[in-house]
């Protein structure tokens, strides 16, 4: 198997797979990254803006900010853990796809037909 050449390239990324594999990732990641940035400026401007709030004792010396400061880590690790398991059951298995078509020259006959023609 030779190394793919750009246009072989270009014809994937071009492809309906491919297309369909970048609509499955956005899908995911720009909800979840507004969702952890709102929370996250959530607990700034609660923390710029509501000290005693912030500072509220819960139990002992452990108040409100504590605990959504360490909130912070546990969403971090939830989102980190879903991202996971969204990578392998639903883009690993449309990743694939996009591989056999460089694997059985799908890309490169898309390329070979575009060449001389207008993409």
């Amino acid at each position: 198997m030779s190394t793919p050449g750009a246009d072989e390239f270009i014809a994937a990324q071009e492809s309906p797979e491919f297309q369909r594999l970048r609509k499955t990732l956005r899908n995911f990641v720009f909800p979840m990254t507004a969702f952890f940035l709102t929370w996250y400026g959530l607990y700034l401007v609660l923390g710029v803006f509501a000290p005693g709030f912030m500072g509220t004792p819960v139990w002992g010396n452990i108040n409100v900010g504590l605990i959504l400061g360490l909130l912070q880590f546990v969403t971090t690790f939830a989102i980190t853990g879903a991202y996971i398991w969204f990578a392998n059951h639903r883009l690993d298995p449309e990743a694939e796809v996009v591989r056999e078509g460089f694997d059985d020259g799908t890309y490169a006959r898309e390329a070979d037909a575009a060449v001389g023609g207008v993409r």
